[in-house]
């Protein structure tokens, strides 16, 4: 009788230092990609941060706040955009230097990223029992890497503190049902209107006590602004809430949102607000139906993402630098991939399609459509199907993941399964007198 084959033996990391070398290999890979990345972002010189500063003077000397204005080669002016409250926080940085301030942003929003990104990949390590320091190291340098981390460093922009405040509130005082859960969605919402949408999310899901606190908290912090700087304030929500133009132009190719899509269409006149009103009510229902789904299954990282996408969407405004939310749905992505029963055909075609998806979402937000671009200062229609594609990646990107970002029924770490035994090694473990 022939032999029986032999099965090969199990692989086995019993090389301590050649994993250790094989590791550093990779992280000095990701760090010196780095710097080439952001070699176009270079030009931005922290420009963003640069109009709060003056502004902050202007206003220390007496001038009325949302007088200041800066000419801009592509926008024409540019203003002070942000409600009363985000002036109140950020005056006190008018009595530093220039470059003390540019520091202290960029090491805030530094720790921000490795912060937010621990509380990600947290639950998804424990799963997989991954090695814990090296993995966090990997997916801070790639975050660090997207497009959208890139732009808000290279222009000093506050997202970061924003996404911090968020997270902390969604991702643990509300599952905790902490009594204090809302205040940081509150205060989001009281420095840049944009994490109002949260507010929303949390009335879907029917977390009634976190959004009553989220909505205090930042009536709070407005009325406080208002106190200090009254005239500022009512002009404000009263005048300049409303004028968009003071942003910027919406059909500018890093404007990635509905209106942005839309403006690129009829530019230089604006698209009729009649369709886009009815297209954000659509998507606003249905990502919100969505984020609300998955957050009542456990899923709370895929129901902010969700949200945070929605109002990337619905904004009128929506620069790549506020896309922070593409960050999340790759780890959603990875995970349900990783979680997809390879037994069965329709597991392994779901394993497959998340796969593809969070790689490609991973590069398209890596490359960027903005800083590898120069898209010019005119305005300029959207006049073919490639063009279309490449001024709307994110647009597009982001009503593909509303779709099908999966929900994972159960957000927390799991314990490993201990392998089935074998037939034989049962009847052998079995030691029960007959």
């Amino acid at each position: 009788m022939p032999a029986e084959p032999v099965a090969p033996p199990a692989v086995t990391d019993d090389d301590p230092g050649g994993r250790t070398v094989r590791r550093l290999v990779t992280l000095v890979a990701l760090a010196a990609v780095l710097p080439a990345l952001y070699l176009p972002g270079l030009v931005h010189d922290f420009f963003d941060l640069k109009i709060y500063m003056r502004a902050m003077r202007w206003w220390a000397d007496g001038n009325p706040l949302y007088d200041y204005v800066q000419p801009d080669r592509v926008q024409g002016e540019l203003y002070f955009t942000y409600p009363p409250f985000s002036a109140l926080l950020l005056r006190p940085f008018a009595l530093l230097p220039l470059g003390a301030t540019v520091v202290i942003f960029t090491i805030l929003t530094g720790l921000g990223v490795v912060l937010t990104t621990r509380w990600l990949l947290g639950p998804v390590i424990a799963r997989y029992q991954l090695p814990r320091v090296f993995t966090i190291i990997v997916a801070v340098l790639l975050v660090l890497a997207v497009e959208s981390t890139r732009e808000t460093i290279t222009f000093g922009q506050i997202n970061m503190f924003l996404v911090v405040l968020i997270l902390a509130d969604l991702l643990f005082a509300v599952p905790q049902g902490r009594r204090w859960a809302g205040v940081g969605v509150g205060l989001a919402t009281a420095l840049k209107l944009f994490p109002g949408i949260f507010i929303v999310y949390l009335l879907a899901c029917r977390r009634w006590w976190a959004a009553a606190v989220a909505s205090a908290t930042a009536a709070a912090a407005t009325l406080l602004a208002a106190a200090v700087a009254p005239d500022d304030s009512w002009r404000f929500w009263t005048r300049e809430l409303w004028d968009n133009d003071r942003v910027g132009r919406t059909d500018y190719t890093g404007n990635q949102s509905l209106f942005g899509l839309l403006s690129r269409f009829t530019a230089p006149d604006k698209p009729d607000r009649l369709p886009w009103l009815l297209l954000v009510a659509v998507i606003a229902g249905y990502g919100l139906w969505r984020a609300a789904r998955a957050a009542r299954a456990g899923d709370h990282l895929a129901g902010l993402t969700l949200t945070g996408l929605v109002g990337g969407l619905v904004s009128p405004i929506t620069w790549t630098h506020h896309l922070y939310w593409f960050i999340p749905a790759v780890v959603v992505l990875a995970d349900a991939a990783a979680r997809a029963d390879r037994s069965t055909l329709e597991g392994a075609r779901r394993r497959y399609w998340r796969t593809t998806l969070a790689i490609g979402t991973a590069a398209l937000i890596i490359y960027g459509v903005v800083s590898f671009y120069d898209w010019g200062v005119a305005p300029a229609r959207t006049d073919n199907p490639g063009e279309f594609l490449v001024r709307n990646t994110y647009v597009l990107l982001s009503l593909l993941l509303l779709v099908t970002l999966p929900t994972r029924r159960n957000d927390g770490p799991e314990v490993p399964r201990r392998p089935a035994a074998e037939p034989e090694k049962l009847h052998q473990m079995d030691t029960r007198p007959e």
